[in-house]
């Protein structure tokens, strides 16, 4: 996608369509100023802030680092399509859930007590589900050129938008924790012990923030390719395990209402890993030219995240089912699913150089969580977007490191309580993001006024998307089952519980946003 076909790398900009002309902005009278007002720029007066600021922009001339990441792309900066950058819609993605968290993720139905059928059915239905609920999100980076927080103002407003990008750091921050400690579990096995899982979240988060730190220009080209070793990886375990694979259960089935609770929480947690890419998707599409076809960037989007993340989980599904017919590959488990891997793959050797892909499969994801992290951390508030991107990227680091050095002996339990947070979230997101474009602008994006992006004025108060999103967060913590709390709600369903806080999350949020947005509009004029 970003390669040297960029506009703003070619000697001249291309000549914009007409109907480019008319998505650039309904108010486009002095977009200078409006410019220059949107604009972090710090005064030239010799302070920290300029200094770093000035390294930013050289660092962008000389090695292509991404500067003034936050602000909105205009269409003549947009870069030329290709059959690479169509590619990369899907590939991108591809690259960023094929990894060893997506595998592990597969082992949950097993732990939950489920079939091999049962568990393979809930993996590929929530990736589908979640997919959809990013690519409906994707379509809105071309036409308006922001990243998918910014985008979060014509909704929440100025202020609320600021609630909805900490949560989204805390996502990405996560997601990066849970991929450097499958990373250096797995690192841990290949090295027999000699390397620490600490050594190996070091590794993974640091190579991570090497690429995010460039931004777009390596971040793009480089998940185009990746995911095509992974897929032979994946291929390789399926092989090499699959004959041993079995429907037949260790234990007595779930039947009644317990299967319907454990099928409930698991396709909630499957759901949450793909669906959590709705809070960034769009910052990967702003160099993407208006014309493009939107139903084109939601299918590949769609299928970039839901066919590469189901068939992840599948393959951890598969190894997961042989544990009960292979007592030597269940103690091995025990230890780690990278000890799994190892004896699950002879010889030692071949076991091991396959652990060792698998391990640097968590950059991958970690690169565009840590990247997303940093642009959000820059929308906290005007002071926060004069900080460069760059040094964003490395408190991020800092931070996914801490957080994967702490959580690695818990790994199971961490990925079913966050996978399901997240699904929450994107939920109330998707759903307020969708009602506002559909009934409210009508589809439009003429009705976006894309010049005052960031000017507070110029936007919705966000009154009717902040209260429906609190009333969301109510309701998952009515019907939401985590290992720490299980509402009243999902407690009337099974042993256990079943999570029904997405399902209850969706049908709160389209009954309560059209009147609340309809009043909002009449009372308060936007």
């Amino acid at each position: 996608m970003a390669n040297s076909k960029l506009a703003t790398e070619a000697t001249a900009p291309h000549r914009l369509h007409d109907d480019e002309k008319d998505i650039a902005s309904p108010k486009s009278s002095g977009s200078d100023s409006i410019r220059e007002y949107n604009a972090t720029a710090v005064h030239q007066d010799g302070g920290i802030l300029s200094k770093l600021r000035n390294i930013e922009a050289t660092m962008d001339r000389r090695f292509g680092i991404e500067s003034e990441a936050i602000d909105r792309k205009l269409p003549e900066e947009r870069m030329v399509m290709t059959w690479r950058e169509t590619l990369t819609l899907a590939t991108l993605w591809a690259s960023g859930t094929m990894n060893l968290s997506c595998f592990a993720t597969g082992f949950l139905g097993w732990e939950f007590g489920l079939s091999l059928k049962q568990n393979l059915l809930c993996c590929i239905f929530g990736s589908l589900l979640g997919g959809a609920t990013s690519g409906s999100m994707a379509v809105f980076g071309a036409p308006t050129g922001l990243r998918q927080i910014s985008i979060s103002r014509y909704q929440f407003g100025w202020w609320f938008a600021k609630v909805i990008a900490a949560l989204n750091v805390i996502q990405q921050i996560g997601w990066s924790a849970v991929g450097c400690i499958t990373g250096g579990i797995a690192l841990n096995a290949v090295a027999d012990n000699g390397v620490s899982i600490a050594l190996g979240v070091f590794i993974i988060a640091f190579f991570s923030m090497v690429v995010s730190f460039v931004g777009l220009k390596a971040i793009l080209p480089y998940e185009r390719w990746a995911w095509v070793v992974y897929l032979v990886v994946f291929l390789v375990i399926l092989g090499q395990t699959g004959r041993f694979a079995t429907n037949d259960l260790a234990q007595d089935p779930l039947t009644g209402m317990n299967l319907t609770a454990v099928v409930l929480s698991l396709l909630s947690i499957i759901y949450g890993s793909s669906s959590s890419w709705a809070l960034v998707v769009s910052d990967y599409y702003v160099l993407y030219p208006t014309t493009i076809s939107r139903p084109k960037v939601f299918i590949l989007t769609m299928l970039g995240i839901a066919l590469p993340t189901g068939f992840g989980m599948c393959t951890g599904a598969v190894v997961a089912s042989t544990l009960n017919v292979r007592a030597d590959w269940s103690e091995a488990y025990e230890k780690s699913i990278g000890y799994l891997i190892q004896e699950a793959l002879p010889p030692i050797g071949w076991g091991k150089f396959i652990l060792v892909l698998l391990v640097l499969s968590g950059i991958n994801c970690n690169i565009i969580n840590t990247y997303s992290a940093a642009i959000s951390c820059q929308q906290f508030a005007r002071p926060f977007a004069k900080l460069p991107r760059f040094i964003w990227t490395i408190i991020c680091f800092a931070v996914i490191l801490a957080l994967g050095v702490a959580g690695r002996d818990h790994l199971l339990s961490y990925l079913q309580n966050f996978l399901s947070l997240l699904g929450y979230i994107a939920t109330s997101y998707f759903a307020i993001v969708l009602l506002e474009h559909f009934v409210f602008r009508k589809g439009d994006f003429r009705n976006y006024d894309l010049d005052g992006w960031s000017i507070p004025a110029r936007l919705p108060l966000g009154l009717a998307a902040s209260t429906t999103f609190l009333l969301g967060v109510a309701v998952w913590v009515l019907f939401m089952v985590q290992t720490w709390w299980v509402g009243p709600g999902a407690r009337q369903i099974g042993e256990f519980g079943g999570d029904l806080a997405n399902e209850i999350t969706l049908g709160v949020t389209l009954i309560a946003y059209m009147p609340l947005r309809w009043a909002e509009r009449k009372y308060v004029g936007r």
